[in-house]
């Protein structure tokens, strides 16, 4: 599927040069076509039936070694991903993952940039809630409340 995606990438923007601007960012320009070619693969994929299996993994235990524990981990931060909205995730895998700068991810999904800033503030708060364990929470507000009481 990514290959398939770089491919029709390339393809497209061979096809469309005339209509990059020189001077501008190549790789934004680029980026750009490679999220209207995957939104296009996405709008025939939702056209297909899922296929779900009904068999149940062999084994389930706790993992074994450090690579099995790290493979899990990624299976985890896989599945939280997934969990994110297709804008949220987009955002957070650009500036995350690509390195782009919130002014440079606006110009590629076409949106304000304070759109940007606000999606991916939420997205790595959906994240932190979804990984840190739940007794840091209660202490913070624990300590918020001490604190209320000294200033009242």
């Amino acid at each position: 599927m990514a290959e398939d995606l770089v491919q029709e990438t390339l393809l497209r923007a061979w096809r469309n040069f005339e209509q990059f601007r020189p001077g501008t960012n190549a790789r934004a320009w680029l980026f750009r076509i490679l999220f209207n070619a995957f939104y296009a693969h996405g709008r025939k994929a939702r056209s297909t039936p899922v296929l779900v299996s009904l068999q149940m993994p062999a084994h389930q235990g706790e993992p074994e070694s450090r690579e099995a524990y790290l493979l899990l981990e990624g299976a985890a931060i896989s599945r939280a991903l997934s969990d994110l909205s297709a804008e949220h995730k987009s955002v957070l895998l650009l500036a995350v993952v690509e390195g782009f700068t919130c002014r440079e991810i606006a110009e590629i999904l076409s949106l304000p940039i304070g759109t940007v800033m606000s999606r991916l503030s939420r997205a790595r708060q959906a994240l932190r809630a979804r990984f840190e364990p739940a007794a840091p929470k209660a202490r913070h507000r624990r300590a918020g409340a001490q604190w209320a009481e000294k200033r009242a």
